[in-house]
């Protein structure tokens, strides 16, 4: 089995697949870049525990961050637990990707796996949005290459920032909005973000539409937030839950042997 892992700025997703590419469980826990080896090891181990898996029949893992300090403790925990050392998707690591960006380091290793199996599922043209701490859309051509994207703060982040910054307004979970004039402040703030955020993505699709006329996009998002935002979008937009994990799984066998 693989163990795949993705290192986001607010969650660090723990996913575990057959040899057959199914996913068997999909876990999340904190980010802490504080944390040592030992504590990482004890989370995933009881992540495992937590679902009735054995990592002794792990046969190798992959892990992806956007997270630079944690990367060492990450590699050290899956180095002891495994017996072997985990792929780092990064330089070196095959992807098959064309990647047109000025630097192509820059390009956070969670979108190159985003863009890998995205390629694989989804016929190009592919918008591909990823809604998490950040939202970051990503343009990958009808030739099979990644174009480059856009990047702005999370839903989560804006919100946050909103309660922060205005002395009346107090933090509120994100959920489906009743309607969309909001009648009392909570919902106002929720109804902005919502239909807010979703007019935002549709006028930058509508945006990279016009500069491919002769082309149509498939459209995908993933993320934590994604899907009460992609309900709202006039585009449509498929929500595709597992995109990362399954570009980490595409990834760590094109560079197996």
């Amino acid at each position: 089995m693989l163990l795949a892992i993705d290192i986001g700025n607010s969650n660090i997703s723990v996913g575990l697949f057959s040899r057959e590419r199914k996913l068997h469980f999909l876990a999340s826990i904190d980010t802490d870049s504080r944390k040592t080896a030992d504590q990482i090891s004890i989370d995933l181990m009881n992540i495992f525990s937590l679902y009735g898996f054995d990592l002794k029949d792990v046969s190798g893992a992959i892990f992806s961050s956007v997270v630079p300090p944690i990367n060492f403790m990450m590699e050290k925990a899956l180095t002891r637990l495994l017996g072997k050392p985990p792929m780092i998707v990064g330089p070196g690591v095959k992807t098959g990707l064309n990647i047109r960006m000025e630097i192509h380091n820059q390009l956070g290793a969670d979108l190159v796996a985003d863009a890998v199996a995205a390629l694989e599922k989804y016929p190009a043209p592919i918008i591909v949005i990823d809604m998490g701490t950040a939202t970051t859309i990503s343009y990958i051509s009808a030739k099979h290459a990644y174009e480059g994207g856009l990047m702005f703060p999370g839903v989560r982040l804006s919100l946050d920032a909103l309660s922060d910054h205005a002395a009346q307004l107090s933090d509120i979970s994100l959920q489906y909005p009743k309607n969309l004039i909001g009648k009392n402040t909570e919902d106002c703030m929720r109804n902005g973000i919502v239909y807010g955020t979703a007019g935002m993505l549709d006028g930058i699709i509508d945006r990279i539409r016009e500069t491919i006329p002769e082309e149509t996009p498939t459209i995908v998002a993933t993320g934590n937030n994604a899907p009460v935002i992609v309900r709202y979008c006039r585009n449509k937009v498929v929500y595709d839950k597992y995109l990362l994990m399954e570009g980490l799984w595409a990834i760590y066998h094109k560079n197996r042997g």
